[in-house]
């Protein structure tokens, strides 16, 4: 058998050449401390290490500088903090006041649209105004923020007179130093003025019957001997009440139309047409020829 014997590969000239090159480039970016840096990048020169050099010392005198400033504004700022810190008693007599004050105004202002609702002619307006809509089979027409706009600016114009008075009697003169639970009492008996004269007896006497007070039937009750917490559920039947009367009466006519127009579509064998698609438009020509927003709006302002 014929043993084989390893030799060495002969390299050529030309490939023992670009293997000197490389090394010789090597050991020198090597010795010019550029051994990270990329085989095309050229050294750097001695204006450039000077420029470095310069640039990192104005920035630490830069960073000194701002340090300086800084502390500089914030010890003085914090040694005062510290002494009104001490100063300060959470559980003094005026600064407990002042704190029960602005809890107070903002339970008043995250009750605000409860007490517009509860104590106010929005009620009935909004109720209103929703029958006026189903009864013309608009589907959302006008939509919700038509509807409930419209209501607002109806509440103030009617709470108007209840308003100017509870600013002129109370919230002024509270605003010049009057005493908060009497400004308070004034504004309530204000607001509970507004809400008696629109309350009916009867839903006065459920709610009390239901408050299990006892009060005497020979005498007439006052506004007086009703509780603020008794006459405001009242209200709100009474306010529901008058609001779904008045819806029923706004129904029967647009109601009227619909047994017309749909006893005529049976008469003639049109049975798969629906009725709505031809009632709605004789239903939004009755109502825009009597003037009929004007007519509800004017209604419903002198129904308070």
């Amino acid at each position: 058998m014929r043993i084989s014997t390893w030799r060495p590969v002969e390299k050529s000239s030309s490939e023992t050449n670009r293997r000197e090159r490389f090394v010789y480039a090597r050991l020198e970016r090597t010795a010019s401390g550029q051994v990270g840096a990329t085989r095309n990048r050229p050294p750097l020169t001695t204006d450039d290490s000077d420029d470095a050099v310069g640039s990192r010392k104005r920035l630490r005198r830069a960073l000194l500088i701002a340090g300086v400033v800084i502390l500089s504004v914030l010890v003085p700022a914090m040694a005062s903090a510290q002494g009104a810190l001490e100063q300060y008693n959470p559980l003094s007599r005026d600064n407990l006041s002042v704190s029960l004050k602005m809890l107070s105004i903002l339970t008043i202002l995250t009750l605000a649209p409860s007490i517009l609702l509860l104590t106010t002619a929005f009620p009935r307006i909004v109720i209103v105004l929703g029958f006026v809509r189903r009864a013309l089979s608009t589907q959302e027409v006008p939509p919700n923020q038509v509807i409930v706009g419209l209501s607002l600016i109806l509440t103030f114009f009617v709470m108007g007179p209840t308003f100017n008075s509870i600013k002129n009697e109370a919230l002024v003169p509270y605003l010049n130093g009057m005493p908060d639970g009497e400004a308070l009492e004034i504004g309530l008996s204000h607001l509970r003025d507004f809400m008696w004269r629109q309350t009916d007896p009867e839903s006065v006497d459920v709610m009390i019957s239901l408050s299990m007070e006892e009060v005497t039937d020979d005498t007439e009750l006052t506004l007086d001997q009703v509780p603020i917490f008794t006459l405001i559920p009242a209200f709100m039947l009474s306010e529901l009440k008058r609001a779904f009367e008045m819806g029923f009466m706004i129904y029967l006519p647009f109601v009227v139309i619909d047994l017309v127009v749909a006893s005529t579509l049976i008469s003639m064998g049109m049975l798969v047409l629906p009725p709505v698609l031809i009632s709605l438009p004789f239903k939004v020509l009755i109502f825009v020829l009597v003037d009929g927003w004007e007519l509800i709006v004017s209604q419903l302002v002198a129904s308070f």
